[in-house]
């Protein structure tokens, strides 16, 4: 497949979610299409961390990578994404583990990324379907070890997309990756409505003065780290 022929919707048809699992969603979905449009994936080695379904891994091998491997900390979100591969027959090596493991395997070209990033009141625990988005006060449980461990899962002039949201501190991304040896732009925004989980934030958005009063629409920012 191409990336003139590739479409995230269609390509994904045969992606589905175990109970348990994160369901691909528009942030699934636009790190895909901005994956495809980089042109970064055909024929690089390309690691996926918190893949959930695997959607975003998927997407890579139908892009022509020449590996792909995938983490997730959750069981059942390994054994999901290990099914949907063979399911939509692309090969994928799926393993059970955080950043610290995937350190421990050959440097990658290409870094996605679609971390758990909205805000909860409460640090986040267990292994439920909440961990997928649950990312404590912040937003930022999972985006600053990606920022700090990012560099060192890539070869030189390696590149990082990561997506998140508006109110889990895109500005904060930038820095921190700048600081860790990335040069940083945008790669794509997009304003979607709330979904059922942000919707059940909202009221509490606004108490932190993180939401204007009757808004319920965020923006969603991928942003490209350039390791120099």
């Amino acid at each position: 497949m191409t990336t003139a022929e590739f479409d995230s919707v269609r390509s994904l048809a045969g992606v589905h979610a175990d109970p348990g699992v994160y369901e691909p969603q528009q942030d699934s979905l636009l790190l895909c299409d901005v994956a495809a449009e980089s042109g970064l994936v055909s024929g690089a080695r390309v690691l996926d961390m918190c893949t959930g379904s695997g959607a975003v891994a998927i997407t890579a091998a139908l892009l022509g990578a020449r590996d792909v491997m995938a983490f997730d900390i959750s069981p059942r979100a390994v054994a999901c994404a290990q099914r949907n591969a063979r399911s939509v027959g692309v090969d994928v090596d799926v393993r059970l583990g955080s950043f610290s493991d995937a350190a421990e395997v050959e440097p990658f070209d290409v870094l996605l990324c679609n971390p758990p990033y909205v805000p909860s009141e409460n640090a986040p625990t267990g292994m439920g379907v909440h961990r997928a988005w649950d990312a404590g006060e912040d937003g930022r449980v999972v985006l600053d070890p990606l920022c700090t461990r990012g560099a060192e899962l890539l070869v030189p002039g390696g590149v990082i997309l990561v997506v998140h949201s508006e109110f889990s501190g895109p500005q904060r991304t930038r820095e921190m990756l700048g600081a860790h040896g990335f040069g940083v732009s945008d790669a794509a925004r997009r304003t979607i409505d709330f979904g059922p989980v942000m919707m059940s934030r909202a009221e509490w958005l606004e108490t932190r003065g993180l939401l204007e009063p009757g808004r319920r629409t965020e923006e969603l920012v991928v942003l490209r780290g350039d390791k120099r």
